[in-house]
């Protein structure tokens, strides 16, 4: 598990982090409010999870740099500092130095974790647990556990994990309380509704049409005239005189002949536009603002 400095991890950190910068605060012993040091630097695993805090210890122990990792560290960002968990003096004797020469590897945090696994300090997570597990055990079966005895466990270094030990890497949040502030808003969606329906059929209308046609009708017109030889002997041979002779002329006439027949006059064409509109919706929204009620002469430290 190779680890390097935060600012070779991410040279712009202040920005990806935000808030204060850890590095430049000071430390103090948690239980005698001592000074020890200042957080020279912070170890990073390849994830960007902080893993320990790189201590100076200034003149607590002149010019001695140690591992502190960070579940066994307190932030106090009213006061501006870090607080050291059950770490005593002999303790930061007994800490390997650090250096950036130092090549931070399983048997280097091995010596610096058998330090603190020296002390009593429980996180949270583990008395939790252990309490559970309390309940289950009998008073004859109840094993102390090793770190409270001073005795050092050992890991295998191909299976460890910084989670098997959250007393030591893992961050207690009941030291950093969170206030959670929560506002509503509108979400808007759209819903399809069936608004109304259009039927479109056809119906047979009668009406009378009337159409003028032209008719022709033969007529016979018997027309009597004088020929201009009237009054001519008749020669012997021509038949003056013919009993049943007869003329016979035939007679036409137009009669309507009326039907009818079926053609395409038009069509209709059926489809869909969809129009938009804008609809303004107003609503009630609440907001939970931050109310700070202060008895006394309290420095209270307002930062967004």
């Amino acid at each position: 598990m190779p680890l390097q400095n935060l600012k070779n991890f991410d040279p712009n950190y202040r920005d990806t982090f935000g808030g204060d910068d850890i590095i430049g605060m000071n430390v103090y012993a948690e239980n005698t409010e001592e000074k020890i040091g200042t957080v020279s630097d912070v170890l990073v695993d390849d994830d960007g999870r902080f893993r320990y805090l790189i201590v100076d210890l200034g003149f607590w122990i002149f010019g001695k740099k140690v591992l502190l990792p960070v579940g066994r560290s307190r932030i106090d960002y009213n006061k501006d500092c870090i607080y050291a968990r059950s770490l005593t003096k002999e303790q930061a004797e007994n800490l390997p130095e650090y250096t950036e020469r130092n090549s931070t590897d399983f048997d280097y945090e091995e010596r610096v974790r058998n330090v603190y696994r020296s002390s009593p300090y429980t996180s949270p997570v583990e008395a939790s647990a252990a309490l559970e597990s309390s309940a289950a055990l009998d008073s004859t079966t109840m094993q102390p556990s090793p770190y409270a005895s001073g005795a050092s466990s050992s890991f295998d270094r191909n299976t460890y994990n910084y989670q098997q030990e959250p007393s030591l890497y893992e961050m207690n949040e009941q030291d950093h309380p969170t206030l959670r502030l929560y506002e509503e808003r509108l979400i808007a969606n759209k819903n399809r509704v069936k608004s109304g329906e259009v039927t479109v059929g056809k119906q047979v209308v009668t009406e009378t049409a009337q159409v003028a046609i032209p008719l022709e009708k033969e007529q016979v017109i018997i027309e009597r005239t004088t020929p201009s030889d009237a009054g001519r002997t008749v020669t012997p041979g021509e038949h003056a005189f013919q009993e049943g002779e007869v003329a016979r002329m035939e007679i036409y006439e137009e009669r309507p002949d009326v039907r009818k027949e079926t053609v395409l006059r038009e069509e209709v064409q059926i489809r869909k536009e969809v129009q938009q509109d804008t609809h303004d919706v107003q609503e009630t929204l609440r907001r939970e603002e931050l109310d700070i009620d202060t008895n006394g002469n309290p420095i209270v430290d307002r930062r967004d």
